[in-house]
């Protein structure tokens, strides 16, 4: 029987014969697990430490004499709100309701009067009641609050809503690795992404629409928002996977877990995350389609036309990136048939 051990010259036995690679993958594991580690928790726990308004858009009315104090005091604020001026209450509701600012306050007679919109975001709602109160009680004066589109009943903290997320984002980045591990390609592919998108839409709409009553807006507008949402991440998986090979679900999984959730601003809103990653939030499937979902569901729309281009540019690009890459791939020079390439057997 042949021994493992090193011969008297020296020569190396079958176990001192340990190919390179092995101590390279055993490296690549020990480091690359701490470092996806280290990343996750930045891209999680950053923005929640952080949380502070930053350009919260904030409405201001009644007269000019009694709302410079306010105005003054806000501005103060280094840069915590960005101020709306208006002439009176009605237009700070109007305001409110349009997705413009995420509350007002309004000088009255009466007293100071706020004006939130918990359905916009309990986070920011709650914020804002806690620190103008804070302020009226400072001025001896007593704050009365007004939830101008108040959140579900089922819903009044986001949690369903804000719980969403991660969800879609899974179903997409399923589905478009699904259609590359399949071999779909092309108008296929297309096909395959487009009717699981619209079945997760209606899935999900019936679920939180119909069954948990958490979302309260048109039945089928939220449907195509769920499938749109779905259908930006599995385009990009798909897309991408078709152009460069499974390395792509690889990227855009990484942007979408790593970024696109924790900056989405779902449990709170863009403008209370640390920049960059409230802005950046917004340009990604998961962030848009919050924002989206928020708009249709519950202020009948106002506020949905920028994240409703950016989800279709994600939808549209990822789509045209599986067509181009089956494109490419059709026109590369093929493999000569086995016939042609291997000289015939002789008998």
């Amino acid at each position: 029987m042949p021994t493992t051990r090193p011969d008297t010259l020296g020569t190396p036995g079958p176990l001192a014969t340990r190919p390179p690679q092995h101590h390279r993958k055993l490296l690549a594991v020990i480091l690359l697990v701490p470092v996806i580690t280290a990343l996750t928790l930045w891209a999680f726990t950053w923005p929640a430490a952080r949380t502070a308004p930053r350009d919260l858009p904030l409405g201001v009315a009644g007269p000019a004499t009694a709302t410079a104090q306010i105005e003054e005091r806000l501005a103060a604020q280094e840069g915590a709100f960005e101020i709306h001026r208006y002439a009176d209450g009605a237009a700070a509701r109007q305001a409110v309701e349009d997705r413009t600012v995420y509350g007002a306050l309004v000088v009255t007679p009466e007293g100071p009067e706020l004006l939130i919109a918990s359905a916009g975001g309990p986070a920011v709602a709650q914020l804002l009641q806690q620190a103008m109160t804070e302020q009226a009680a400072a001025d001896g004066t007593q704050l009365r609050t007004v939830d101008v589109v108040p959140a579900p009943a089922n819903d009044p903290r986001g949690a369903a809503l804000t719980s969403s997320v991660l969800p879609m984002a899974l179903a997409g980045m399923a589905a478009g690795a699904l259609v590359g591990a399949l071999g779909l390609t092309g108008v296929r592919a297309v096909a395959a992404l487009l009717g699981s998108a619209a079945l997760v839409g209606v899935v999900a709409t019936a679920i939180g629409h119909s069954w948990l009553e958490v979302l309260t807006g048109d039945w089928w507008a939220e449907a195509g928002v769920l499938g749109l949402s779905v259908l930006a991440v599995s385009g990009a998986v798909a897309g991408l996977s078709a152009l460069i090979g499974r390395a792509g679900v690889g990227i855009v999984a990484g942007v979408t877990m790593l970024l696109g959730n924790p900056f989405s601003g779902a449990g709170s809103a863009p403008q209370l995350l640390p920049e960059p990653a409230g802005a950046l939030g917004q340009w990604l499937p998961p962030g848009a389609g919050t924002s989206l979902l928020r708009s249709v569901s519950y202020f009948d729309g106002a506020g949905a036309l920028v994240p409703a281009l950016t989800l279709t540019a994600w939808a549209v690009l990822g789509l045209g990136a599986v067509v181009a890459g089956a494109a490419l791939k059709a026109r590369r020079p093929d493999a000569a048939p086995v016939a042609e390439r291997e000289p015939a057997l002789v008998g």
